[in-house]
């Protein structure tokens, strides 16, 4: 299995960061499982959507080399683990930029003309990392307001399933054990995987 860890944080050494390589490094532990850890920022990816990208949605000029390379990332991968920090309840304009630029009309999704599955042939994983307190989400129904506009607006309407979602709280607390999350992330990877071969359903979380 060959996974894609992509994550957006500014802090090269960010608990984001930390948290993507470790999962990275726990796949290859587990079971000699290989992945590719992509640091959006790092890498100076540009999220901004221009008229040159309007125009690829409208089938107007071809991918730009840059958002090509990206596509092609995910399609070596098995897997897509997708590391963040909570910004105001969703994702920080970085990796949403990438979503926009990346998760192409014609590639990611389609009609009947211009069928499309370049995600759904693969598993999505998401690990959000919140600043604040499980209760604040709950109260506020901040933890579903995600889920629906990401698991559901993003992925489910690429005619993908998540199979996994996983919150860090309290990350702005001081230093937090990250080895449980992470653990369950890297069980769920490679059980949603192996359901995947196996031709089984694989559940959404």
């Amino acid at each position: 299995m060959h996974s894609l860890v992509l994550f957006a944080h500014p802090q090269p050494d960010s608990l984001t960061a930390a948290t993507a390589h470790l999962v990275a490094t726990e796949l290859a532990a587990r079971a000699g499982d290989t992945s590719e850890v992509a640091d959006l920022a790092a890498e100076g990816f540009d999220p901004r959507f221009t008229a040159a990208d309007l125009a690829v949605m409208r089938g107007q000029r071809p991918v730009p080399d840059d958002v090509r390379r990206e596509q092609e990332r995910v399609e070596r991968a098995d897997a897509v683990v997708l590391v963040y920090p909570v910004y105001w309840w969703g994702m920080p304009g970085l990796l949403k930029g990438w979503i926009d630029r990346v998760v192409t009309y014609g590639w990611a999704y389609g009609d009947g003309a211009a069928p499309a599955d370049a995600l759904g042939r693969r598993d999505i994983h998401l690990v959000a990392l919140a600043g604040t307190n499980v209760g604040t989400y709950q109260r506020h129904g901040y933890t579903e307001s995600m889920r629906t506009g990401i698991e559901h607006g993003i992925f489910e309407y690429c005619g993908t399933t998540v199979a996994s979602s996983h919150f860090l709280y309290d990350t702005e607390q001081g230093p937090i054990p990250v080895a449980d999350t992470v653990a369950a992330v890297v069980a769920d990877v490679r059980m949603s995987y192996a359901e995947r071969v196996s031709g089984t359903t694989v559940a959404s979380c």
